[in-house]
């Protein structure tokens, strides 16, 4: 009888992941236990906890994955045919047409209420979001298409504008969150970054009600 082949912590770790992916799309955040993931992923219980303190940090790692996976900043980088601000408003709409993270991020908002889930997930935006903002900014400040003297303040900020959107972390209705948002799109346009115009308005509202509903999970 062939002895079962032994798998390395990495592969371990991956095994793990992409059995709680599947999970979670297919039966859901809540709805998925430890025991779950590792039945699914063919290992026992205590497996899971020699790589992972918590389910929460296996979906705040799989979040991860899946923005390298498909990383709107890579696909708009090289095109030629787009000037900054141009390419900004493209990985915006790539980034909302993404469903299946978007499906995920919205299960994950209930985790970001554990206050090291979300200074994790700051610091991590800050470390590799903010590069790649910097990034387009810079090259939109060159190109003439952003007019601004704050890219990386811009670049900072940019980041951390989807929590204060989030109602799980600062509770508001519908309509103040839009209300927000158009604060946001109005204060960002006097900072020299007009983003919303009139074809990017369908991408702003059904990113408006993915955060509404989100609210209400």
């Amino acid at each position: 009888m062939a002895r079962p082949v032994k798998k390395t912590p990495e592969e371990w770790e991956m095994e793990i992941i992409n059995a709680a992916r599947n999970l979670f799309m297919s039966k859901g955040y809540e709805e998925t236990s430890v025991s779950d993931i590792m039945s699914a992923a063919g290992g026992a219980k205590g497996m899971f906890y020699r790589f992972f303190q918590s389910k929460e940090e296996v979906m705040h790692k799989l979040g991860n994955q899946m923005f390298f996976e498909n990383n709107p900043f890579e696909a708009v980088k090289a095109r030629a045919d787009l000037n900054g601000l141009q390419k900004i408003k493209e990985l915006l709409a790539l980034n909302q047409s993404d469903e299946q993270r978007n499906h995920l991020n919205a299960q994950a908002v209930s985790i970001l209420k554990d206050p090291h889930i979300l200074a994790a997930a700051v610091e991590q935006n800050k470390q590799i979001l903010t590069p790649l903002w910097l990034e387009l900014l810079e090259e939109g400040r060159r190109d003439g298409s952003i007019k601004t003297e704050y890219t990386k303040e811009l670049s900072e900020l940019l980041p951390l504008i989807n929590f204060w959107l989030m109602p799980s972390v600062y509770p508001a209705t519908d309509e103040e969150i839009r209300h927000k948002y158009r604060f946001v799109m109005e204060a960002l346009s006097k900072m020299g970054l007009p983003i919303l115009d009139s074809e990017t308005m369908s991408f702003a509202e059904k990113l408006l009600e993915n955060i509404s509903s989100i609210g209400k999970e």
